[in-house]
């Protein structure tokens, strides 16, 4: 997996005396986070001692946990916690030792959840395999070299249709939006990428046509897309990384649940 620059962990990594584990990326479009509701007067007095200690952040939600007495907090990117006074910032996971479950992860991946009925999806082409009753979108980069490690393991995926966003990184690969513009210019999209993951031969035009490229890029800042690629399942939970099939196959099927509950909810 390749990640673009992340100032917010650099900020946070060079002002904090403790740092703990990895810092969790995350994302947010389309719709509000869980708990995202009017601040009690303790997460208000939180949100003035972060802005104070940490100038120029953003603070998002704030939430007291089970845990410790701790508050969790949407620190820029990241999921961090700190005490009522703002005395020390953890930044980690945090674990069940009955379950094992990283319980941050979870929470994590619920404030990342995107809105996938808002994404733009003329933007993306679209593969159709199987009946495509199921749905999932991906931002992959043409030269990255995990995208095409994930576009082996999605040849064991079937009955999902697949809105591929060509979102190249120019810092790291700088001939990659060349190369997207031409697939997307080819007579058919779908063909010209299979052929370039399989072949690496691009089709014959300049890539002068009318293209998402610029839009794409646009979308993924806007989305906080720091990795390529990046998967967005049908309930929104977004996952960097060129996962494995069954990993893949697991969560469209708890996406798939997890939409549909939701628009019950709703």
């Amino acid at each position: 997996m390749i990640r673009i620059d992340a100032p917010a962990i650099r900020r946070l990594t060079a002002a904090l005396a403790i740092a703990i584990g990895a810092a969790l990326a995350g994302f947010a479009f389309g719709q509000a986070s869980p708990g995202d509701k009017p601040r009690s007067p303790e997460a208000t007095a939180i949100k003035k001692l972060l802005e104070q200690r940490f100038e120029g952040v953003s603070i998002g939600n704030i939430s007291k946990t089970p845990y410790f007495g701790l508050y969790e907090v949407q620190f820029d990117d990241q999921l961090v916690y700190t005490d009522a006074k703002v005395t020390y910032i953890l930044v980690g996971s945090i674990y069940d030792a009955a379950t094992k479950k990283n319980l941050t992860e979870a929470r994590q991946r619920e404030y990342s959840r995107v809105s996938f009925d808002s994404l733009p999806l003329d933007l993306a082409f679209k593969r159709v395999k199987g009946n495509g009753a199921r749905k999932l979108a991906i931002f992959s980069d043409p030269d990255c070299p995990y995208c095409a490690r994930l576009e082996q393991e999605l040849k064991g995926i079937d009955n999902v249709t697949i809105y591929t966003f060509l979102y190249p990184i120019d810092q790291l690969h700088p001939d990659a939006a060349r190369k997207s513009k031409m697939i997307w210019c080819a007579l058919d999209p779908v063909q010209a990428w299979n052929q370039f993951f399989e072949s690496r031969a691009l089709p014959k035009n300049n890539g002068d046509c009318d293209n998402p490229v610029a839009a794409t890029r646009e979308l993924g800042q806007k989305m906080r897309v720091t990795a390529t690629p990046t998967l967005v399942f049908a309930d929104g939970t977004v996952i960097p990384g060129a996962l494995p099939a069954p990993q893949i196959e697991a969560e469209i099927v708890q996406g798939e649940a997890e939409a549909k509950r939701l628009a019950t909810k709703k």
